[in-house]
């Protein structure tokens, strides 16, 4: 992964402290949890392979999926500032993960500060993109929902290299996309045929394609900036 152009660069020595920081690898098959609601597991995981989500749910059952994570995506930070894990993470693929102990992320912050603004960073990202869901869910229309979601996925599994003949892998089935934007199932179902009529997409074998991007972005409202860099742990 650090091959990558997705990725940032370190320091033979900050790659030395990560290794020495990392406490194993771990495995998650589909559908199994990675953290669980109020159950802090003093674990912080980087995403190696697969996919996963970051969800909330309510006493009744509803869920609220806040988040989508590709690889390179780091797990686990916010148990730091609660009692509690004040979210639960589920495998949406099998998955692998590099699982480092919590309580050495002080000697991480001490003893290489670039890479606790690496952690800093990432966790800014990560609010950015809730912030971009709360405007979606907020004030986009269901159609805009739909395809903004499209738009932003396709852009982040592409940016990692994953895209193959303008397709990229897409686990994600009718429930998360309505659990992600706050729709009922019948819904999400008549938006993505919808959109499927107008041409701007293909799900088709679990892969998903934009037949016209532009179309897409215009529609949702979405303006392309420019993909940077991403620190991994």
């Amino acid at each position: 992964m650090r091959a990558l152009d997705a990725f940032k660069p370190v320091t033979p020595q900050e790659l030395d402290f990560i290794q020495g920081f990392r406490s194993g690898a771990g495995f998650a098959a589909a559908g199994s949890s990675i953290i669980s609601e109020q159950n802090p597991n003093g674990k912080l995981f980087t995403l190696y392979a697969g996919w996963a989500f970051r969800y909330k749910t309510l006493s009744d059952g509803r869920r609220q999926i806040l988040n989508f994570l590709l690889p390179g995506d780091f797990i686990g930070l916010q148990q730091e500032f609660a009692n509690g894990a004040s979210h639960g993470v589920e495998a949406l693929t099998d998955a692998t993960l590099c699982v480092f102990p919590r309580d050495g992320l002080w000697d991480l912050f001490r003893h290489f500060p670039s890479l606790g603004y690496d952690v800093t960073w990432l966790s800014a990202r990560e609010e950015g993109m809730v912030d971009e869901n709360l405007l979606t869910n907020g004030r986009r229309s269901a159609t805009e929902r739909v395809a903004m979601l499209l738009i932003h996925l396709y852009r982040r599994v592409k940016w990692l290299g994953l895209a193959t003949d303008g397709s990229i892998e897409f686990p994600i089935n009718q429930q998360h996309i309505a659990d992600a934007l706050g729709l009922s199932l019948v819904h999400t179902n008549k938006t993505l045929r919808r959109l499927k009529q107008l041409g701007l997409h293909e799900l088709q074998d679990g892969r998903l394609r934009l037949l016209n991007p532009k179309a897409l972005h215009r529609l949702a409202d979405y303006y392309d900036l420019p993909m940077r860099q991403v620190p991994l742990l």
